[in-house]
This record gives structure tokens, sequence and C-alpha cells, in this order.
């Protein structure tokens, strides 16, 4: 499927790329409140979600004070 049609941005969410904006878009999450309710690794289960989308997310969590759901620190390399 095509994301050249989609928003490059999503939400509140920062420039992700479009197929990981998309991923997200699937399953409902578009704010980074959501995606805090979440793990590293529950991210990178979703298909069109890498590493660098993950390192992306983790970096504007961070800049607010706030950071992935416990349970699986270290998932990803920093």
């Amino acid at each position: 499927m095509s994301t050249r049609g989609l928003p490059e941005q999503v939400g509140d969410l920062p420039k992700i790329g479009r197929p990981a904006a998309s991923a997200l878009l699937a399953i409902g999450v578009t704010t980074l409140d959501q995606v805090a309710g979440m793990r590293e690794a529950e991210l990178l289960a979703v298909h069109g979600v890498g590493p660098k989308a993950v390192r992306i997310l983790r970096e504007a969590l961070d800049e607010r004070g706030r950071g992935f759901r416990a349970g699986d620190a270290g998932a990803v390399d920093r």
C-alpha cells in the first residue's frame, strides 16, 4: 500500500515518516499521550514502525519529561 496520500505528521506526534505515521494511525495512535502508554516492544511490533521512529518518539517524550510504559527498558539501542 502506498503511503503517498497520507500525512507525514499525525496529531501531535513528531515527524516520524509516512510509513510509521500511517502505521500508528491505523492502530488509532495519534498523540504522544497514547505513545507514552505503550512499550517500545509494542511499537516495534507494529509493521511500519522501526527503530528510527521509536527513537524520534522517545526523544519527543523525553523533551516532555515522559517516557514509554515500563516493561522493556533497553529493548532498543539508544
